[in-house]
């Protein structure tokens, strides 16, 4: 046998390093969206790590995973999903800093991002003279398909973003346009639309559905979500992508992985199978947790609705009547929270008037999805307020008078853009 013809032999078994584009390689690659970006909020809002320390740590471990990602010969399943939900949440890192640490306008960062994005492709094809998904099997083409990944996860939140936030959408709206734009994409494929062109665009839009599927399964049912909660959809959704991990590295270890353009191991049918049946568990399991929510709800829960209402004082009185000035609605938990932290030091307990901020961190952060979209501005000029207040009550020497002004500040602005 001569050398060149040896060469070509193994050429044609290099094993490909990405996954078969099946029903199930979307079904894990929208729930690892909402995974990763509930995830990131996690560590920096409930954890307490901050973004700055979130970003570098996520980086950090991203980075790790990629290294072990190359450094296999195959597609093995597990680090390869790790990466992608590590991809999310650096790219979602990525466009954040930009949007909320810059300024950047949104439509700027979407424009941006869609360049850098047509880059790589160019300089991908130029290099390899191939984009093909199934031809990911050498170190220099792997390497374009994880610059290609992130970028794709920055473009997708930025461009989620921009329909839900600076159009003012919604995530309820933001299932059905980017659902509906990938079951487009979809028939243009079926209709002779080129392989790899549609394919990077389902995976961009994968993005901003994921995000608002998770926003509209975890918000408050005032703000138009299931109300299910960010740990428990968290939860469920990640037992879903072990299992589908956990079958296709079962199945790579029984059957091996396929030649470059193969298709999955297993099958499509049994694919599509598991694909339909995490989907129909997704779905049956959120509504459990739906129905079991609004029953205890209506069982006496106490809401905010039950809380005295309160003044720039900090102390309880009549609510005043509706004050049109956003389309915010009903402020009244945020000013009940920040009107015990406003107590707490004006007793000089700034300690507890610190533990307490908390959770005005939390609640704020959970309903962002739903409250950002009905007036941008309003919010933003309460989130840098909401910043202010922690970072007056978090300074190393913080200053009860600091702290008393800036949440006298942002009690008056809850009151006067309360639309209730």
């Amino acid at each position: 046998m001569s050398l060149g013809y040896a060469t070509a032999e193994r050429s044609k078994l290099w094993l490909t390093k990405v996954p078969a584009i099946t029903a199930t390689f979307w079904v894990i690659k929208v729930l690892s969206t909402t995974i990763g970006e509930t995830f990131s909020d996690y560590l920096a809002v409930n954890a307490g790590l901050g973004t700055a320390v979130t970003d570098a740590v996520m980086a950090v471990v991203l980075a790790g995973a990629l290294v072990i990602q190359f450094r296999t010969r195959k597609y093995t399943p597990w680090i390869y999903w790790l990466c992608v939900v590590l991809v999310s949440i650096v790219g979602t890192e990525i466009t954040d800093f930009f949007t909320d640490t810059l300024g950047v306008s949104l439509y700027v960062s979407t424009a941006v991002f869609a360049a850098i994005l047509a880059v790589v492709f160019v300089v991908w094809h130029r290099q390899e003279n191939t984009l093909a998904i199934t031809s990911i099997d050498t170190p220099r083409r792997e390497g374009f398909y994880w610059a290609a990944i992130l970028t794709t996860f920055a473009l997708g939140t930025a461009a989620g973003d921009l329909a839900t936030e600076a159009l003012s959408l919604g995530f309820r709206n933001g299932v059905l346009i980017f659902g509906g734009l990938i079951v487009a994409t979809w028939i243009a494929y079926q209709a002779g639309a080129g392989q790899v062109l549609t394919f990077w665009i389902a995976y961009v839009l994968t993005r901003p559905l994921g995000a608002s599927m998770g926003d509209f399964l975890t918000q408050a049912k005032e703000f138009g979500g299931l109300a299910l909660g960010a740990s428990a959809t968290s939860v469920l959704f990640f037992a879903v992508i072990l299992v589908l991990v956990a079958r296709e590295q079962m199945l790579v270890v029984r059957h091996g992985v396929a030649v470059k353009g193969g298709g999955p191991a297993g099958g499509y049918r049994a694919d599509r199978a598991w694909a339909g049946a995490a989907l129909a568990v997704v779905a049956a399991v959120g509504w459990v947790l739906g129905a079991t929510h609004t029953a205890a709800s209506e069982e006496g829960v106490a809401t905010v609705a039950d809380q005295p209402a309160v003044t720039t004082g900090g102390t309880t009185g009549t609510k005043a009547g509706p004050h049109p000035v956003t389309r915010l609605g009903d402020l009244t938990s945020f000013a009940v929270i920040t009107s015990d932290v406003q107590r707490k030091v004006a007793r000089d307990d700034l300690a507890g008037g610190r533990t307490r901020v908390k959770d005005l961190e939390v609640a704020w952060d959970d309903a962002e999805a739903g409250l950002k979209p009905r007036d941008p501005a309003k919010w933003h000029q309460l989130d840098d307020q909401i910043d202010a207040v922690l970072s007056a009550l978090r300074a190393g020497h913080p200053s009860r008078s600091d702290c008393a002004s800036t949440l006298a500040t942002l009690l008056g602005t809850f009151n006067r853009f309360d639309g209730v």
